[in-house]
Order: C-alpha cells, then sequence, then structure tokens
C-alpha cells in the first residue's frame, strides 16, 4: 500500500498524545503527586498533538469541505466510527483540563480520567480497526494489529510523560511513568515483532494465474496491464526497493523498540533523567517510518496484476 504522509502523521500524533493522556489519567487515579501548572501544561500538549493529527488527517481527502459526510456510514464503517470518536475525545480533554483550570472538584474529578482512558482506548479500537477489519489484506486482518496501535501508542505516550516529568523535575511521576514506560516499550516490541514475523510467512492466497486468468504452469508478467500509471498503480503499491522497505523495518525496530529500552533501562539504574528526553526524540523520529512500513508491508491482491512496467 502507499500511504498519505497525513495519515501516517494523524496516526502517530493522536497515538502519542492518547498514550500521554492516558498516562496522566493513571498518575492521577494513582495519587502520584505532582505540580498544577505542570499537569496542565503537559495535558494542553496532549490536546495540541490531538488537534494537530485532526488536521494532518485533512490534508488527502479529495474533497475537504465533504468530509463531515464521513460520519453518515457509522453503522458500518471503522471509520466513521473513529470521525465520530476522535472529535469527541478531543472535547473531553478539553473539559478535564477546563475542570482543572477552574479547580472544579467533587465527583465529576475522580471520574473523569477514568472517562478520559476509557475514550482513548475506543478512539484506539476505532483507528486500528479500520485496518484490521479488511479481510482481503492479510497483513492487516488480524487481532495483533489492534494491539499494535494500543501498545505504541500507549509506549510512546508515556516516555513523553517522562520526558515532560524530566524537564519538570516532576520525581514522583518519573518514578512511576519510568518502569511503565520501560516496560510498555519492551511489551510494545515485543507484539509489533510477532506481526512481522507473521506477515513474513504469509502465502498469498492468490496467484499470478487466478489474478490474470492465465492457466500456465509458468507465468512471467512483463506490464502492469495498462501502456501507464493509474489509480490502481499509485495508491496500492509504495514504489520503494526491496531495500528501502528492509531498511525502514530495521530501522524502526531498533528506534523504535530496542534503543529507547536500553537507553531507559539506564535511565531508571543509573537515575539519569536527562536521558528520557533524548529516549522520546529518539522514538518520535522512529515512529512515522514504523508506520509507513505498516502500510507497505500490506499486499493488496491488486497487485498481482497492475505490478511493474515493463
Amino acid at each position: 500500500m502507499h500511504p498519505a504522509f497525513s495519515i501516517l502523521f494523524f496516526t502517530t500524533l493522536a497515538g502519542a498524545a492518547q498514550g500521554l493522556i492516558v498516562a496522566l489519567a493513571v498518575a492521577l487515579l494513582c495519587g502520584v503527586p505532582m505540580g498544577r501548572e505542570f499537569f496542565l501544561q503537559a495535558l494542553a500538549l496532549g490536546e495540541v498533538l490531538l488537534v494537530a493529527g485532526l488536521v494532518a488527517s485533512f490534508f488527502h481527502l479529495g474533497h475537504k469541505m465533504r468530509a463531515w459526510r464521513a460520519v453518515l456510514m457509522w453503522r458500518t464503517s471503522w471509520m466513521s466510527r473513529e470521525v465520530i470518536v476522535m472529535p469527541a475525545f478531543i472535547g473531553l480533554v478539553a473539559v478535564w483540563w477546563l475542570a482543572l483550570a477552574l479547580h472544579v472538584q467533587g465527583f465529576v474529578m475522580q471520574v473523569l480520567p477514568v472517562v478520559v482512558i476509557v475514550g482513548a482506548l475506543v478512539l484506539w479500537y476505532c483507528t486500528a480497526m479500520i485496518y484490521a477489519c479488511l479481510r482481503f489484506i492479510r497483513e492487516w486482518a488480524h487481532p495483533l494489529t489492534v494491539w499494535n496501535f494500543v501498545l505504541i501508542g500507549l509506549s510512546s505516550g508515556a516516555v513523553l510523560a517522562c520526558a515532560l516529568a524530566a524537564s519538570y523535575d516532576e520525581q514522583a511521576l518519573l518514578s512511576l511513568a519510568g518502569p511503565c514506560a520501560l516496560g510498555l516499550t519492551l511489551l510494545a516490541g515485543a507484539v509489533r515483532w510477532l506481526s512481522l514475523r507473521r506477515n513474513a510467512t504469509l502465502v498469498p492466497v492468490s496467484t499470478l494465474q487466478s489474478a490474470t486468468g492465465i492457466s500456465a504452469k509458468r507465468l512471467v508478467q512483463k506490464s502492469m496491464g495498462m501502456s501507464a500509471g493509474a489509480f490502481n498503480t499509485r495508491e496500492f503499491f509504495h514504489g520503494a526497493s526491496l531495500a528501502v522497505v528492509k531498511n525502514t523495518k530495521w530501522f524502526f525496530i531498533v528506534g523504535l523498540f530496542v534503543a529507547p529500552a536500553l537507553l531507559a533501562l539506564w535511565a531508571i539504574t543509573h537515575n539519569i533523567p536527562s536521558l528520557w528526553p533524548v529516549i522520546a526524540l529518539m522514538q518520535a523520529s522512529a515512529l512515522i517510518p514504523e508506520r509507513w512500513f505498516f502500510f507497505a508491508q500490506a499486499q493488496h491482491p491488486q497487485n498481482l496484476y497492475y505490478q511493474t512496467v515493463s
């Protein structure tokens, strides 16, 4: 598949923002003492990242003025459900921030963090199911797709929370979020590796013979089925070489999981808070390649026919 960069930015920005907001909500529910100004600014950053992701998602639309029509198929479309849940979650976070800024107390402030966590999980599920429900793309049609979206979002958000805590000298939050960020990074890496191993062993159900209707045992394709490129050749194949795809895979494995986990372990065991911003920047640089590879690894069945230019 050939993903639009707006989708890459949307899913990574929103995922990290959800992870950050969940980390703040969990810390609050666990009674971790945090400075009020720090909490408001960290929550505001999560809101800004969510809005930036939502804005980025508009750039791949052909008719942006018709974007509102995406909600009409909410009964059957996971994309429509995501379009509904995303603004609702942004509004919920805004209400939480406003309630904190206005010093609202009582039952509402006890319930809001729980509702925010549930909202983040629902949004992750809706986003992941857009791809996991496509049964004809076997690389996506698996529960690991949902787990990957959730765990990578939690990992990047927890690391971002640690980076902010280290910058603001919030030691109580760092002592809780640091081990959690390490554990989530290791878990996210393990699940992502499982999905990579699974997808590497998939055997195509369709063949060049079944795609073209030619039953010859030895069939070699010399053209893409037309004299020039078209929508099929642009949107369903990334166009990158095998070397680029392979290098991208190892880059995000190291940059998103291996190196951050090692640095996080070093930061925790040697009490070096200044490493957390470095870890956050390292993960941020690997999030886009990871999401690009997620799309690039998906083999659309139509590529068996619209494949190469002779």
